[in-house]
């Protein structure tokens, strides 16, 4: 598993899921983190700088209707590559595709994502639909 240098969606991707995603469909988000043993200002850890961001993050999700379903630190790795395995996992549902969309291209959002991008040496994101 290769768990490095990939933290944001490319402007492709992003464009992609928005244009893609089913209407009206509710998203599950997959993130898939992986922390920086020291977060990007070197004085903290990932995993501290993201416990930051978490917190901060609480009311701008509720703004746009997002909730946590589901999250989980890593122990072991049973099955596949154990030697780059994620820390974390963390499942986040909205609405909509658009109601992420606009989490995530709102003002308030891109002061709080800094924390998020020197916390992490990975932060995979995957939609999802419930079946």
């Amino acid at each position: 598993m290769n768990l490095t240098n990939q933290i944001e969606a490319t402007k492709d991707q992003f464009v992609d899921f928005i244009k893609n995603y089913p209407k009206n469909t509710p998203v599950a988000m997959m993130n898939i983190l992986k922390f920086k043993e020291k977060s990007g200002n070197g004085e903290e850890t990932g995993r501290t700088a993201y416990n930051r961001y978490s917190k901060n993050m609480v009311d701008l999700l509720a703004k746009y209707e997002g909730k946590v379903l589901w999250s989980g630190n890593v122990e072991k790795t049973i099955i596949g590559d154990s030697t780059d395995q994620p820390d974390m996992f963390l499942v986040v549902e909205y609405p909509t595709a658009q109601h992420f969309a606009d989490m995530a291209t709102c003002p308030e959002y891109q002061v709080l994502k800094k924390d998020r991008l020197i916390a992490l040496e990975y932060g995979g994101l995957i939609a999802n639909t419930h079946v």
